[in-house]
Formats: structure tokens, C-alpha cells, sequence
């Protein structure tokens, strides 16, 4: 598949490059490693000129996938070169989906059911939920986290596995890092060789985060991606075998991964209103990614955060802020979560079993856009969100 391969070439070569000025990787999992030396691309303007071509190339063949992958790639290097586009126009050449956003009831009604849950478990809401949530699910030593995930992950694979037919196998690394960025826990590779990586400076260990871990990066992302590699090893797909977080592809992976426990542990309480809260907080976060990319001021924003959720200091809030406000990476990818959750929490309160089992199968057989979503599930809420403006909030909500 000539157009194919000369993406992956392209990228491969941009991705050496990247690596070289020690900026952030444009491949994130390689599903097709070759094994073959890559020569780094000579700058990023070299880069976007072969771009440019391969996907003029691609609207010649009349090529949506590729057409859509180039104008991804495209749209974010344009961004590193100082385009500022509308969030609008970004996330949707992007990501594949409007940055439309969610009607403030809705969030708010998200927000009473994860209070709901949180209380469940004798969790109150204000000030210091977060601190309370942490003790109540039992810290663990962040030296014993690696072997308990892994331990976890052996406990849970049987039923992810039967939810989504894949026989894969991977072979996961763990490391630990302490770095200066917004991550908690990464995860890349190649094949069927995963790396995960927790950041020491973010990431807090509890019983509960230990199985959330577990599903959302070794079950949900490793599994996943190591599924992709063994089709791609069995098979000659049409689509670009790297995948890169600012691709379309981005809010199915983060969408499925946040929110695989309510289709494979439903019964673990305290996992579960870790996702119901997670789903809120995503939605807030929206709303603040919004604001900061449409004039909404910094003072509004830090009320609005506040007001929704009175545990978040100024730390996290201004760091929110930044990522989704100033980094060209992040403006695109952190719109993935939000999206993703919503989307899969939608699916598992409100759709049948098959259709479940269809979106499962289908996810882990190959990179799905949000587009491919909505035609698996064509009564499913529209990635992304409806679309409404964002509603600022500063008095507490009732």
C-alpha cells in the first residue's frame, strides 16, 4: 500500500527528529516495527512539505482515512510552527471531533452521581474530598505499585478478554520517572513490547488507583495497542500502523480505557465511583478548555474550577489551564478524555449488550475515529459533546 507506507515513512522520519530536539514523540505505539534504522527528517518545514503532498495524494485517491490522518498530522504541525487556530478547528482536524461541549445541566447532573457514589462510601463533597477519597481507598508504597498492578492486571484479563476477542500477547516493562509535566502514568512501545511509565512527581498509589491501573493502561491501552500489532502482523490493513495522540483515533483509546470498569467490574464499588467521579471532573475540565481558548479570563476560569470542584488548588487549576490554553499538543489531546469518557460511560449506561460487544471487538481490531464510532452506535451521543456555549460559574453549586 504505496500511500501507506510512504505516511509511515514521513512520520517514522518527523518522529527521529522530534526525538532529537528532545520534544515530545509524534509516534506513540508502533504497531509495525521494522526493525530498519530511520534517518530524522532535516525540520519541521521538510516535514510539512511532504505532508502537504501525501495528502493531496490522498484526496487524488479519494482516500477519507489517510486524507483524514494527513490533515491531523498536518494541523498539529501547524500548530508547533505557530499557527493558532481556532480550539474548534483544532480538535476537529485533530481529533476528529468538534471541541462542541456539554450543556452545564448535564455536567452538573454527571457531578450529583459521582456525589451520589462518592457517598456510597461515606465520601462528603467540599474542601478536602480528594485527601478523603485517597485515604479511603488505602495509599500504597509506590515501590510495591508496579508488581500490584501487574498482579491485578492478571486478575482482571480473562474478562476483558472475553469482552473484546483478543488472544494477543504483550510483554509489559515498568519504570518509574520524576518528571516536570502533567502525566501521571504514559504509556508507548512497539509491538508486542509495552513500556509503561509512572511519574513519581504526580502519580498517587491506592488500592483502588492499583485495579483502575491496571485496566486503563495495561488492559485497556497495552492489550489494545499489542491487539493492533498482532492484526497488523496477520494482515496488510489500509490504515497508518503508528498511532500519535493527536490522531483521530485518540478518543476511542482514552475513552475505552477510563471507563472499562463499568463493563468488567461493575461490582467494585469504590472503582466505580472513582470512574463516576473521573467522568465529572473531565467534563469541568472541558468546560475550562473551552473558556481559556474562547477569551473567558483567567479570574473566570479559576472561579468556575473552584465552584465545580472545591478540592482542585490553584496549582492544579492554573496547570489545567496552561496545558489546554498554551501547549500544542495538549490543547489537541486532553480533548480526547473528556470526549472518550463521555462517549464509553454513555455506552455502558445505556446501550445492549451487542451493540457493546460490537464496539469492543471492533476497538480492539483497529484504530477507530470518532466517525466510526457513531456509525457502530448510531443512537450514541455525539462525540465530542452537543455543543453548547460554556456556562461560568461563581457561587457554589446547589
Amino acid at each position: 500500500m504505496p500511500l501507506r507506507d510512504d505516511i509511515e515513512t514521513v512520520l517514522r522520519a518527523w518522529d527521529a527528529y522530534e526525538q532529537t530536539r528532545g520534544a515530545p514523540a509524534i509516534i506513540d505505539y508502533d504497531c509495525a516495527p521494522t526493525g530498519e534504522p530511520v534517518t530524522p527528517a532535516g525540520n519541521r518545514l521538510d516535514v510539512h512539505a511532504r505532508l502537504t503532498d501525501l495528502h493531496r495524494r490522498a484526496l487524488a485517491e479519494d482516500n477519507p482515512a489517510l486524507s483524514q490522518r494527513t490533515a491531523a498530522h498536518l494541523a498539529y504541525l501547524d500548530a508547533l510552527l505557530g499557527v493558532r487556530t481556532d480550539l474548534d478547528s483544532y480538535v476537529t482536524r485533530t481529533q476528529g471531533c468538534p471541541a462542541a461541549g456539554w450543556p452545564d445541566e448535564y455536567v452538573t447532573a454527571v457531578g450529583d452521581r459521582a456525589r451520589t457514589s462518592l457517598a456510597t462510601l461515606g465520601i462528603g463533597w467540599g474542601p478536602n474530598t480528594g485527601a478523603d477519597l485517597t485515604a479511603a481507598e488505602i495509599p500504597v508504597d509506590p515501590v510495591d505499585a508496579p508488581e500490584l498492578i501487574r498482579a491485578a492486571a492478571t486478575n482482571a484479563e480473562p474478562a476483558v478478554r472475553t469482552l473484546v476477542g483478543s488472544a494477543a500477547p504483550y510483554t509489559l516493562a515498568i519504570e518509574t520517572v520524576d518528571v516536570d509535566a502533567y502525566w501521571s502514568y504514559w504509556l508507548d512501545g512497539a509491538g508486542q513490547n509495552v513500556r509503561l511509565r509512572f511519574n513519581l512527581r504526580n502519580a498517587t498509589f491506592t488500592q483502588v488507583r492499583i485495579r483502575q491501573f491496571a485496566l486503563h493502561e495495561i488492559l485497556g491501552h497495552a492489550l489494545q495497542s499489542a491487539s493492533y500489532a498482532a492484526h497488523c502482523a496477520g494482515n496488510d490493513v489500509p490504515w497508518v500502523r503508528l498511532l500519535s495522540v493527536h490522531a483521530p483515533h485518540q478518543i476511542l483509546l482514552e475513552g475505552l480505557a477510563q471507563a472499562l470498569p463499568l463493563f468488567v467490574a461493575a461490582a467494585d464499588e469504590p472503582l466505580i465511583a472513582r470512574v463516576r467521579l473521573d467522568h465529572y471532573l473531565q467534563l469541568v475540565r472541558a468546560e475550562l478548555h473551552q473558556a481559556i481558548n474562547t477569551g473567558v479570563t483567567v479570574a473566570g476560569c479559576a472561579a468556575h474550577a473552584r465552584v465545580r470542584v472545591p478540592f482542585w488548588d490553584d496549582t492544579q487549576i492554573a496547570d489545567i489551564l496552561t496545558d489546554r490554553g498554551a501547549d500544542p499538543l495538549l490543547r489537541s489531546y486532553l480533548w480526547s478524555y473528556p470526549a472518550g469518557i463521555d462517549w464509553f460511560v454513555t455506552l455502558a449506561d445505556t446501550a445492549d449488550t451487542t451493540t457493546v460487544g460490537k464496539v469492543f471487538h471492533a476497538a480492539y481490531q483497529q484504530p477507530l475515529t470518532p466517525t466510526d464510532l457513531a456509525d457502530l452506535w448510531p443512537a450514541g451521543p455525539p462525540p465530542g459533546g452537543p455543543g453548547t456555549p460554556v456556562r461560568l460559574r461563581n457561587t457554589p453549586v446547589p
